[in-house]
């Protein structure tokens, strides 16, 4: 028993260093992310600089798209590390619920399946190049995968100990109703969406509902409502009611009506981008997939594909997709992914027998020789020059793409998912902490930032606010202070005119527009920085002026 418990422990511990290996670096100095992270960040730090932690707000602008919770979450980060101007302290909520949905990963599919299972599922789910982007990322979608996985696992282990006649205690309703309350804190109706379409699959499938009784309803439907109505109550006071309703046709609704915010894509979508953002696990995914289709009689494949398949179909047929839409799939799509590779056989991962996987091997390809390409070409693109340190990155994608391709088509799959997740390791430190943060052209804001800062005179004095005109990212916002000006190029002038000491950012096809308003008894600027870059949000390169009042 002790030598179980040890041996548990290790693999616990082992998780926990895959983790870091993953998501620490470029923690810290990766820039704030347009533009959802930073609306996130700024939102929270606008909560701690009024000590309004009910209503959600981007400058005066109400926020009513998304609850409260990530927001709390970074408010007690961000005020535990006394950092309310740098990002990395609204990171870490992300990074936590990423840890923790991978940790619960391993505890459900030890549960579902056996402890091998469950821990090459983990290390999977761990290493999905999404989950790892996201856990970079002060957003919800990390945190609200935890709270998934405690979900969705709680009840997978009442299906089975009721599919095995045993019985089960309040442990795993509470732990189920609990993350449902939270994560409708984190995303609204994403949870309890995930759970549903779970629950009617197995209803079909198996045509019987005894094991629902386990779930506590009475117990569970009151500890939801006292999780969840606090909040509710008070944002609807706060916002005269208007929190909810705004929420439901500015975001919810457009998304579920067409392409919203441009974000349009046809059916197939996620079939097509899942060999990237679950990479580099991919390399083994549609052959699982097809495993677990022929063994869907089995308890532990039949829950994870009536977690995957609804749930899959109702993200390709709603017309908005955003890749990371489909992340509550990756634990269920990791585990089966884990019981092909435990296999250990060439049959299991015959190309031959399936199109589909073909055609998913070569994604995988291209996948692993884009990020290699683009490692190497990011820094010459975006700075001009070519980067020494991109070799080491670029060298182990190579690798990647060798190495593991030669041992998968030798039958050796273990090894193969190994050496793969060890070299990802290689190739994301180094282009998370060092390439891409050194990437200048890449973050505007940050160069914008910077140039205001060589104008603040000491270092008592506060920053000059700024008023942009043709820009505006988020992140010029959490960078350059709440005060900072979206305006038009009339209101950048007059905000020259009315503060000595203020600073106007005008993108360079305005300039024409910006001088024009300035005649007048306006006095004279000066031209202080012309700031270059890419406007990624935008994939359009940009020439930004900073100008100032003459002393």
């Amino acid at each position: 028993m002790a030598r179980t418990d040890y041996n548990g422990l290790k693999q616990y511990l082992g998780l926990i260093l895959l983790c870091v290996l993953l998501y620490i670096p470029g923690l810290t100095t990766l820039p704030p992310v347009d533009r959802d992270e930073a609306r996130f960040a700024q939102a929270t730090r606008q909560m701690l600089e009024s000590r309004d932690f009910i209503r959600i707000r981007f400058q005066e602008k109400p926020r009513h798209k998304k609850p409260i919770g990530i927001h709390w979450l970074q408010a007690i980060t961000v005020a535990a590390t006394g950092s309310p101007n740098q990002i990395w302290p609204y990171r870490i909520p992300s990074v936590l619920g990423a840890l923790v949905a991978v940790m619960l990963t391993f505890v459900f599919g030890k549960n579902l399946f056996d402890r091998q299972t469950g821990l090459f599922g983990a290390i999977i789910t761990a290493s999905s190049l999404l989950l790892v982007v996201e856990a970079h990322q002060a957003t919800t979608d990390a945190a609200l995968l935890a709270t998934v996985v405690a979900a969705q696992g709680s009840l997978g282990t009442l299906y089975v100990r009721k599919r095995h006649g045993e019985t089960v205690g309040l442990g795993i309703p509470i732990t189920f109703w609990a993350a449902q309350g939270i994560g409708i804190l984190l995303k609204g109706p994403i949870l309890p969406l995930v759970s549903l379409l779970t629950i009617l699959t197995l209803l079909v499938v198996d045509k019987r509902a005894s094991y629902l009784r386990g779930l506590r309803v009475k117990l569970g439907i009151p500890l939801v409502a006292l999780i969840v109505c606090p909040w509710a109550i008070a944002v609807t006071m706060a916002t005269g009611g208007t929190f909810f309703g705004d929420a439901l046709r500015s975001d919810l609704l457009p998304k579920l009506i067409t392409g919203h915010e441009s974000h349009g894509f046809p059916p197939g979508y996620y079939l097509l981008v899942v060999a990237l953002t679950f990479w580099p696990g991919s390399l083994f995914l549609w052959p699982a997939l097809r495993q677990a289709i022929k063994q869907r009689s089995q308890i532990g494949e039949r829950f994870c594909l009536a977690w995957i398949i609804p749930l899959w179909l109702t993200f390709e047929l709603i017309p908005t997709k955003l890749p990371h839409y489909i992340l509550p799939l990756f634990p269920p799509l990791s585990l089966v992914t884990a019981r092909l590779i435990l296999k250990t056989s060439t049959a299991s991962w015959d190309l031959s027998r399936w199109s589909l996987a073909r055609v998913g091997f070569v994604l995988w390809l291209l996948v692993s020789v884009a990020l290699a390409g683009a490692i190497v070409a990011l820094p010459i693109y975006l700075n001009g020059r070519f980067e020494m340190v991109t070799l080491w990155p670029a060298g182990a994608a190579v690798l990647l793409l060798t190495l593991p391709t030669w041992k998968v088509f030798h039958g050796r799959l273990v090894e193969a998912a190994i050496g793969a997740i060890l070299l990802e390791t290689l190739i994301l430190a180094p282009t998370l902490h060092v390439i891409m943060p050194g990437a200048n052209g890449l973050w505007l804001s940050r160069s914008v930032a910077r140039a205001v800062e060589q104008y603040r005179g000491s270092a008592r004095d506060p920053a000059p606010i700024i008023a942009a005109a043709g820009y505006h990212e988020p992140s010029l916002v959490f960078l350059c202070g709440t005060g900072t000006k979206l305006v038009g190029v009339g209101e950048a002038a007059l905000h020259l005119r009315q503060n000595p000491k203020g600073l106007a950012l005008i993108r360079e096809k305005l300039d024409v527009a910006f001088h024009k308003a300035l005649t007048g008894p306006s006095g004279s600027v000066e031209l202080l920085e012309k700031i270059q870059g890419v406007n990624y949000t935008k994939g359009k390169r940009m020439t930004l002026n900073l100008y100032g009042n003459v002393p």
